[in-house]
């Protein structure tokens, strides 16, 4: 075996991967090697590290000094001063160094409050070679349950761990997996769903981008605890790179004779495949999943029978999504009683975030149940841009809610969230700062839905296309009297009536905006006014006569001449010509033109 006395680890996660991080890696080696130094150094390409608002990230070991937003021409230096001389290149540490000569994933304080559980190994293996996972202890938990345990101590053991569904409503692994091991049937499917369809979430993608073995083996650890002898992975064919992996590690995998037939020399036998999903939203439904796997059109099935009992191919199935299953093998080895002494009474363990929007540190993390919203934003995140106000936090993706500040220090737990109006859901978490205007946020989240409905139940397809039809026009200023209790009725019906989860939960973000920013829709109704000043209808820009010097900067930008006027004498912008795009604004060098609500 080959010894390095360096290890450098680079992004190879679809974000740094965007950010020319394989060019990084190509320069790497070369200079490397150009040094002479490719017996002493190794170059690994690992998953996200998480803080992708500072990628293209490396590492380097073993100081694990910690380089940020790394480019190209940044190699060569990066060679010759660290890995030949032995001197950190301070200049591309994050905060350019500062006074921490060792910035490292340690000291940095995005990761400080984190619990990497189901990232674990996100970042710091190559995830398309077996042998570095299995030694971090790959496949051993698999060993353990198929030499030392039945299956109904497998399903015991998740029971006691408290662990909940990480995709969506955070039902009981332990009892889903139950449910389907006492079905008794001459074939039984284990699925995964990693379809994740909500604005702004990676989670399920970084997973299998960097760790797709903890996916694989979880799957055959539930195979062996319901008898079930194949498996499915459901991932959308938008994530190359994690279908890639996915594809690479399945096969490693047979090889190593960990999928197939007498698995660690034991009478148990499984399989999985892939199969690819078109993008549609509605397919991380597990009946329209399960249906969009046998080759139909997805669309959700009316439950029940629930799929334990007829899922795929009308045979008892198990579904988890890609997070829950990544935890499996550590509640295996490490116990039900380790995993349970994370987090809060009724929500154990940890939740893995994809946190975007008005927030300094974008990226993923992953936080113990029952830390709140603002340790989230402020202690990992960074808090918010430029000095603006936190207003409010969209969880759930489109089935979610929004949260307001004054519920900043919630905890983050299942239960906690749904009484705040909103849902865990798979982990998106969209951070609105106070130029956010509430309304336009609920539509936004409600012209995804209604693009997204399979059109299968009139509640969804019809419903949530008049509740856009209303939010539109209150957008345009053309909200009528009546408006907002036609939302709120309408909203209720839906979440009562619709077929699947996609319907049901699509009037939340409605329903939480009404709740918390119920002034807003007043504001843009009666007033007609968007105090945001998002909503282009509603809003106009004025030109400050005491500021302005005449220059005329703002109206040979004007695309549609709506801005006139002539030496020493102030412009003026023409409202009737105005289409609002703000080029004066930006263009202005005397700060003279403010937009107005």
């Amino acid at each position: 075996m080959q010894l390095y006395r360096a290890h450098v680890l680079v992004c190879g996660g679809t974000g740094c991967t965007s950010s020319n991080s394989n060019k990084i890696i190509t320069e790497l080696e070369e200079q490397i090697a150009r040094n002479g130094i490719q017996n002493e150094v190794k170059v690994v390409r690992t998953g996200c590290f998480g803080l992708c608002a500072e990628g293209p990230i490396m590492v380097v070991y073993p100081e694990g000094a910690m380089y940020t937003m790394v480019k190209v021409e940044d190699v060569k230096e990066i060679v010759e001063e660290h890995l030949v001389k032995g001197r950190i290149v301070k200049r591309l540490l994050p905060g350019g160094g500062g006074k921490d000569e060792k910035a490292s994933l340690e000291g940095n304080d995005f990761f400080a409050k984190q619990q990497r559980i189901a990232l674990r190994n996100c970042g710091v293996i190559n995830p398309e070679n077996i042998d570095e996972y299995i030694a971090f202890d790959g496949y051993k938990a698999l060993a353990k349950v198929l030499t030392e345990m039945t299956p109904e101590q497998v399903v015991d053991v998740i029971k006691r761990s408290g662990l909940r569904g990480r995709g969506g409503g955070g039902f009981p692994t332990g009892l889903k997996w139950e449910f389907a091991m006492k079905q008794d049937a001459d074939q039984k499917y284990v699925c995964c769903n990693a379809d994740e369809g909500d604005p702004g979430a990676f989670m399920d993608r970084s997973v299998l981008e960097g760790d797709p073995h903890s996916v694989i083996e979880a799957m055959a650890i539930a195979g062996y605890a319901i008898g079930a002898n194949q498996g499915y992975v459901y991932v959308r064919a938008e994530y190359p790179i994690a279908v890639k992996r996915l594809g690479i590690a399945i096969q490693q995998a047979r090889e190593y004779g960990l999928l197939g037939k007498n698995i660690f020399g034991t009478d148990f036998s499984f399989d999985v495949d892939i199969r690819l999903g078109a993008g549609a939203f509605v397919c991380g439904e597990e009946t329209a999943l399960m249906t969009s796997i046998e080759g139909h059109r997805g669309e959700p099935r009316p439950r029940p029978p629930f799929p334990a009992v007829k899922g795929l191919w009308q045979k008892p199935t198990l579904l988890n999504n890609v997070e829950t299953y990544a935890n499996i093998p550590q509640i295996i080895l490490k116990g039900p009683e380790w995993f349970a002494s994370i987090g809060t009474e009724k929500s154990k363990g940890t939740k893995v975030f994809a946190v975007g929007g008005k927030i300094n540190n974008t990226g993923l993390v992953e936080i113990p149940m029952g830390t709140t919203l603002r340790e989230v934003i402020y202690d990992i995140g960074g808090g918010i841009p430029n000095g603006k106000k936190f207003k409010a936090a969209q969880t759930g993706g489109p089935s979610g809610g929004c949260i307001p500040a004054s519920h900043i220090d919630t905890p983050i737990d299942y239960d906690s969230l749904t009484q705040l109006g909103s849902m865990m859901g798979s982990g998106g978490l969209i951070i609105m700062d106070e130029d956010t205007c509430m309304v336009d946020i609920a539509k936004f989240f409600l012209e995804f839905t209604v693009d997204e409905s399979c059109g299968k139940c009139p509640p969804c397809r019809i419903g949530t296309k008049r509740m856009y039809e209303i939010l539109e026009r209150i957008t345009e200023g053309k909200g009528e009297e009546g408006d907002i209790e036609k939302l709120e009725m309408l909203a209720k019906n839906i979440k009562a009536s619709a077929l699947c989860g996609l319907g049901q939960t699509a009037p939340n973000p409605i329903l939480s905006t009404l709740r918390y920013f119920r002034h807003e829709y007043i504001e843009h109704v009666r007033d007609k006014k968007c105090a945001a000043g998002v909503c282009k209808a509603l809003m106009h820009y004025e030109i400050d006569a005491e500021k302005c010097k005449s220059c005329g900067i703002c109206a040979r930008q004007c695309p549609v001449k709506a801005i006139s006027g002539e030496k020493k004498v102030p412009y003026v912008i023409d409202q009737n010509k105005c289409i609002k795009c703000g080029v004066c604004m930006e263009k202005c060098p005397f700060k003279a033109i403010s937009k107005k609500a």
